[in-house]
């Protein structure tokens, strides 16, 4: 099993930035393809992000690419979503998660095929 932390999140105004941080502990990190989700009010949870096992492969939603950039660093055992030009659209609670069975280059957008979950960082973003 693998633990996750998630924080960074924040109050910030249209066209800032943030970066969420997500600390990994347990099982050795690396063994995990690792993605983050964000869940807005009154929305299904979506995919925001996705990065392999040695972060040689990545992949974005969308509304995000060019704006959000996902990166791990496996000696600390951490993952992070940078976050610029944000929108108030990206308000949410963002979530960091772990896929097991993801691979170096295979990443899944699918929040069913993500077995553990950090407990969520509120983002907000003012107009």
């Amino acid at each position: 099993q693998v633990q996750l932390v998630d924080s960074g999140g924040g109050l910030v105004q249209a066209g800032g930035s943030l970066r969420l941080s997500c600390a990994a502990s347990g099982r050795t990190f690396s063994g995990y393809a690792m993605g983050w989700f964000r869940q807005a009010p009154g929305k299904e949870r979506e995919f925001v992000a996705a990065i392999g096992r040695i972060g040689r492969k990545t992949s974005y939603r969308d509304s995000v690419k060019g704006r959000f950039t996902i990166s791990r660093d496996n000696a600390k055992n951490m993952v992070y979503l940078q976050m610029n030009s944000l929108k108030p659209e990206d308000t949410a609670v963002y979530y960091c998660a772990a896929d097991e069975h993801g691979g170096i280059y295979s990443l899944s957008p699918l929040r069913g095929d993500y077995e553990y979950w950090g407990q969520g960082t509120q983002v907000t973003v003012s107009s």
